[in-house]
């Protein structure tokens, strides 16, 4: 009876214990690891679920992560994150957790969280710079996106490189027209006025440098004046199949010595913009500035803007013409003109046109 006894204990009751405790484990697995917010919570609570901001400094153990995402919310139990981060470690040794900051929600799994940091899936911001903007709108933008205060990226603009950038042009006051307009991302842990500046300037050195290399044969343009006079065709040039045409209308003034008289270099001396209703009044065109190009001949110190490669080209491949004038007709295009007289009477033309309006 005793033998019977102990026999149907390991062959029957042992096996109801172990899968008892077996289930018990199993159910309290899928729980642990599940997403501490169901989707149909988000659905029924109308919640968004909204993600939380990580940071994980470097040197973090991953035993610190699990009771971090813990106090967030963002996994149910740290005991489940060191067994899966053991089971991650177990499978490849040679990774590891990456420090960085991460977006994660209440609504992925832990093993969907482990993942995210253990490739390194940093949270990464996105920003864009058209083309023509100055510095000053550079900044001001970069402080409305909560990136950091204008006032940071304006004094970093004005400490120039030279040591990692020994191309930049000496005696540079600030880097306006060298922060080459494009989309970026940065991770999130490197927005920085000097991070910011870093990537704009390796675009510089990638996209527009080579341009002006290749080119040097056939032009007498320093790099400096090459991105000074390219800011001004930028702002001038509104449609592609003016652009050329408008470089060299300037070129043509520059070889003449006659001031470049370009509205643009007024608006940047002033910090003002005008429009159609509010056009540069004569008081304003004769302001004195380094930067008025109706009052001095030649380049103004600075670049007034950054320009795109396209502005960049056609500086370099200006358009042979007679042209010494265009005016805008205020839908983009211009009328260009060879003499005072001719240019005269395309500002009466518009100024007509106008005012029928």
């Amino acid at each position: 009876m005793k033998r019977f006894s102990k026999g149907f204990f390991y062959l029957l009751i042992l096996p109801i214990i172990w899968g008892f405790f077996g289930w018990q484990g199993w159910a309290w697995w899928s729980w642990a690891s599940a997403a501490p917010q169901g989707q149909e919570q988000v659905n029924s609570s109308g919640s968004k679920g909204n993600s939380v901001k990580i940071l994980i400094p470097p040197g973090t153990s991953s035993q610190q992560i699990g009771e971090d995402l813990k106090a967030a919310g963002l996994i149910r139990s740290d005991l489940a994150w060191r067994l899966w981060a053991r089971w991650l470690i177990f499978q490849n040794p040679q990774g590891d957790f990456k420090a960085g900051s991460y977006s994660l929600a209440p609504t992925q799994s832990l093993s969907q969280v482990a993942a995210t940091i253990w490739n390194g899936e940093v949270m990464t911001l996105s920003f864009t710079i058209p083309e023509g903007w100055s510095i000053q709108q550079m900044a001001e933008y970069f402080e409305q996106q909560g990136f950091f205060s204008a006032e940071k990226f304006l004094a970093a603009s004005r400490q120039i490189p030279h040591q990692d950038y020994p191309w930049l042009p000496p005696n540079l006051p600030l880097l306006e027209g060298f922060l080459f307009p494009d989309t970026y991302q940065l991770e999130a842990t490197e927005v920085t006025p000097q991070a910011v500046i870093r990537q704009m300037l390796n675009r510089f050195k990638e996209q527009a440098l080579p341009v002006y290399q290749q080119a040097q044969s056939q032009h007498n343009l320093s790099l400096n004046e090459w991105v000074i006079l390219a800011s001004i065709v930028e702002k001038e040039a509104v449609v592609p199949e003016e652009r050329n045409r408008i470089s060299g209308v300037f070129h043509n003034r520059l070889q003449k010595g006659i001031q470049l008289a370009s509205d643009p270099t007024v608006e940047y001396a002033l910090g003002i913009r005008q429009t159609v209703e509010q056009p540069l009044t004569f008081k304003q065109v004769e302001t004195p500035s380094p930067y008025n190009t109706y009052i001095n001949v030649g380049l103004p110190p600075t670049a007034i803007a950054s320009p795109g490669l396209a502005s960049l080209k056609a500086t370099l491949t200006p358009e042979k013409t007679d042209y010494l004038y265009f005016m805008a007709r205020y839908d983009g295009t211009h009328i260009f003109s060879r003499t005072e007289a001719e240019h005269q009477a395309a500002i009466a033309e518009v100024e007509r046109n106008l005012s029928s309006q």
